[in-house]
């Protein structure tokens, strides 16, 4: 509830009571009949007040007497059972030893401390705002590194960002990919390819860490060993035309390419093509696989939302989709799989559509969608909190920070002069780098710390993995 609504209605509920007591000034020449009330008091046998009893010329010794004495006169009266009997003289005696009673006259009422409801309602308020600021998140609006990203290229529809589970940030720039290690701030250059082969569309760090994979112009992938600067394999053949989305699922590696199709690689064999999916019309531009391994999700610039189940897959090249989203009105690129909730997927449409949807993959359900008024570039969920975040383009290239579900606005984070392409997070969750078309790689603190430490086993050790990879 927002702090100024709860202002509000608090204090309208205290004046209302405060000043309830006074009298309300009636209309000039309205009829004081209407408002009068007449009221007909008969004082008691002991010259009390009937609303008000007189405490001091009580005898409550009188007073109990009398009502013993006409209880044990109904009782010599009444026939009852010997266990009744006994239940009422039980009865008795608890009354007797809890003498002290809610509803009890006493000779002295106990002593009230006398406070003004304006200061009772002060300290609620203050209370109120303490606790508010203790569970208030800081996140600063400026980002903590600033790094030169010349070359990259603007284009919307390509993927040149990833941060690896071994905290080294990839970026592709031209025609050459980058490394950046965020525990040291060293940089270094991983691979750079020809005129023929480039510029490079994507690029995707495998579980472990090690590995990288790098889309190319030239409808090609690469894969490489971050480790020792080399190349192990490289996967021709699939697509047509440039590869410009990337997914990894275990030791499957997901490739989406302009030519409108999705092709499952198998890194452990030698002709690494599984399954082909065909089911877009235009160029695919986000793909990403389910935290479970068996969704895979796929957006275009067709505006369609395809989801793809792996236990319906099989060797034959048409394999049907599992569901197909047409709630979008521009092309699809920004997609996130939900890390606390199963089968939910956010959806992000380009600055013909400008709206975050939410998905039921299991039930194939539009759960919302939430109009941003601006290009939605990239999502991320956080690892510790249920919020997303969005980066944006034309008119303020920000980043917004959500709360879920009720999609509430936390903050947003501007310092990008042009859209802000991409996005990808750190290993723990708490940091998040952008990349825009303004040529800088910018880093913010804005997810909350994790609560619980992930143990190591969770994270693939790199030497199966590097053994699962078919090499030629």
């Amino acid at each position: 509830m927002d702090s100024r609504a709860f202002f509000s209605a608090s204090s309208s509920s205290s004046s209302s009571s405060m000043f309830s007591s006074k009298t309300k000034s009636r209309h000039p020449l309205q009829d004081r009949s209407r408002h009068t009330v007449k009221r007909q008091l008969r004082p008691s046998q002991n010259h009390g007040d009937r609303f008000i009893p007189n405490r001091s010329s009580m005898d409550f010794d009188l007073a109990r007497y009398l009502l013993l004495d006409a209880r044990k006169q109904k009782e010599n009266l009444e026939v009852v059972s010997p266990s009744r009997e006994a239940y009422r003289k039980h009865l008795a005696e608890a009354a007797m030893m809890n003498r002290t009673r809610i509803l009890n006259f006493t000779n002295q009422p106990p002593t009230s401390v006398n406070r003004n409801c304006k200061e009772v309602f002060s300290e609620s308020i203050s209370n109120y705002q303490v606790k508010s600021m203790k569970q208030r998140r800081y996140i600063s609006k400026s980002a903590e590194r600033t790094l030169d990203a010349a070359e990259i290229l603007d284009d919307f529809y390509l993927n040149l960002l990833d941060w690896s589970t071994t905290n080294f940030v990839a970026i592709a720039l031209g025609n050459t990919v980058h490394l950046w290690d965020a525990s040291d701030g060293s940089a270094s250059e991983l691979l750079s390819t020809d005129e023929e082969t480039g510029p490079v569309t994507s690029v995707s760090w495998s579980p472990d860490g090690q590995h990288i994979a790098v889309g190319l112009n030239s409808s090609s992938v690469e894969v490489w060993d971050a480790t020792v600067n080399r190349k192990l394999r490289t996967l021709q053949g699939g697509h047509r035309s440039r590869v410009g989305s990337l997914s990894w699922n275990d030791h499957i590696l997901s490739t989406g390419g302009k030519d409108a199709m999705i092709i499952n690689n198998d890194l452990r064999i030698r002709s690494p093509i599984i399954q082909t999916y065909r089911g877009h019309g235009d160029e695919v531009c986000g793909l990403k696989w389910s935290g479970s391994g068996q969704k895979l999700a796929s957006g275009g610039n067709d505006n369609l939302l395809y989801i793809w189940d792996l236990s319906m897959a099989s060797s034959n090249s048409r394999t049907q989709w599992l569901h197909r989203f047409e709630d979008h009105s521009a092309a699809v690129k920004a997609l996130a799989w939900s890390p606390f909730q199963r089968n939910l997927l956010a959806s992000g449409g380009g600055a013909g559509d400008r709206c975050i949807k939410f998905w039921n993959t299991h039930t194939g359900a539009c759960l919302n969608s939430v109009d941003t008024g601006s290009q939605v570039c990239s999502l991320l969920w956080s690892k510790n909190e249920r919020e997303l975040l969005s980066s944006h383009g034309f008119t303020k290239n920000q980043l917004t920070l959500w709360k879920y579900p009720s999609m509430v606005k936390i903050t947003e984070l501007t310092g990008h002069t042009s859209r802000v392409l991409f996005m990808a997070q750190s290993p723990d969750g708490c940091t998040v780098a952008s990349a825009g078309a303004d040529e800088a790689l910018r880093f913010w603190k804005v997810f909350g710390s994790p609560k619980v430490t992930k143990p190591a086993t969770e994270t693939a050790n790199a030497g199966p993995f590097t053994n699962m990879i078919y090499i030629r």
